[in-house]
């Protein structure tokens, strides 16, 4: 017999083989689902607002390109502090909680032309209060 076909014979067993086993094998016991894994890593639900640590009014908004900037008096304090957030509509006026973030000193926007004393970068703020 020619050579390339004795070797493809040989091989043949495992080109069965591979056609014999199931596409999708069971995960292991104790594994989670394909959806449950999703769950796990990327919540579908923002935090409630009561699960939000900090809290204020909102005293100015600021509104540039795809960023909101609120100054927030804290509750409690006669501190200020300036909150970034993904652009959204929010009034004067307003009592929001909003999760900590990563703060920036001295922070200058460009686009407005400004420099923040210190402003925190959040994802997650609710309103809780409207004017």
């Amino acid at each position: 017999m020619p050579r390339p076909f004795r070797q493809s014979c040989r091989y043949g067993w495992l080109l069965a083989a591979a056609l014999a086993l199931p596409l999708h094998a069971a995960p292991p016991a104790g594994h989670p689902t394909p959806a449950q894994a999703s769950d796990l890593l990327v919540p579908e639900k923002p935090p409630r607002a009561a699960d939000l640590p900090n809290e204020g009014k909102v005293l100015e908004v600021i509104h540039a390109n795809e960023f909101s900037y609120l100054e927030i008096a804290r509750k409690g304090s006669k501190e200020k502090q300036w909150v970034a957030i993904q652009k959204t509509e929010i009034k004067v006026g307003s009592t929001v909680r909003y999760e900590d973030g990563a703060s920036m000193s001295n922070f200058y926007s460009k686009l407005l032309k400004r420099t923040f004393p210190s402003v925190m970068f959040v994802d997650h703020l609710a309103v809780t209060a409207k004017p």
